[in-house]
């Protein structure tokens, strides 16, 4: 075999082996995701995942370093694509209450309609940022607008994205265990805008404005 037809034939066995480890790592993920789908998935063990994806520990351990990591992994898989759709949807909004406001609805209505989606979003939550960096971080930037233009009265940003990250976590926990009526989303919205500062008046009209259309990613939609 000539040297030329060695490094081809090097190259297909190592392509081979990446698709092959690409798949295992997105069945660890897959796996992950079902069991912190559960109501008690926040007490998901390597062994949990590793038999649900039908794997040894050893090569969990060849993917992952730990759950903490394969955590991290799957905040990353349930919250990017969501969070893109909805950051290019209230981008066209210019007052940074409404996207505050716009961003709790869409993410409590996506957990009414998908209950796995929330006990996911609600037990990577616990034992990690609320809801992912990324939207942890957009959160921190909505509250700091708001600040910037003098329409939220708050000395601390953080004191604003804690009421925000918070309620809503608080709430989706409430969406999943117990019965909530239609417009739960946008009471809980009004009353995080009025945690801030803002005015009782502003506050229900703000968090009743029709939500604007969500750009679908993965065949997402919000109701109207």
């Amino acid at each position: 075999m000539t040297d030329a037809r060695q490094a081809v034939d090097r190259e297909r066995r190592a392509a081979i082996g990446r698709e092959r480890r690409a798949r295992t790592r997105a069945r660890i993920v897959a796996a992950a995701f079902e069991l912190l789908g559960e109501e008690n998935g926040l007490y998901a063990r390597v062994e949990d995942v590793s038999a649900r994806s039908g794997i040894t520990r050893q090569t969990f351990y060849d993917h992952f370093t730990s759950m903490a990591e394969l955590r991290e992994a799957v905040t990353h898989e349930v919250t990017h694509d969501f969070l893109v759709s909805v950051s290019l949807a209230i981008a066209t909004l210019a007052d940074p209450r409404e996207r505050a406001a716009a961003a709790i609805r869409f993410y409590l209505y996506r957990v009414r309609r998908d209950r796995r989606w929330g006990w996911s979003m609600l037990n990577l939550s616990a034992n990690g940022v609320i809801f992912g960096a990324e939207t942890f971080r957009q959160a921190e930037l909505t509250v700091q607008q708001g600040i910037a233009a003098g329409l939220l009265p708050l000395d601390d940003y953080r004191l604003g994205r804690d009421i925000l990250m918070g309620t809503a976590l608080a709430a989706m926990a409430t969406m999943l265990r117990e019965d909530t009526d239609a417009d739960y989303p946008s009471r809980v919205a009004r009353g995080v805008l009025v945690g801030m500062g803002v005015s009782a008046d502003d506050a229900a009209d703000i968090s009743s404005r029709p939500l604007p259309g969500l750009v679908v990613l993965k065949d997402e939609e919000p109701p109207a």
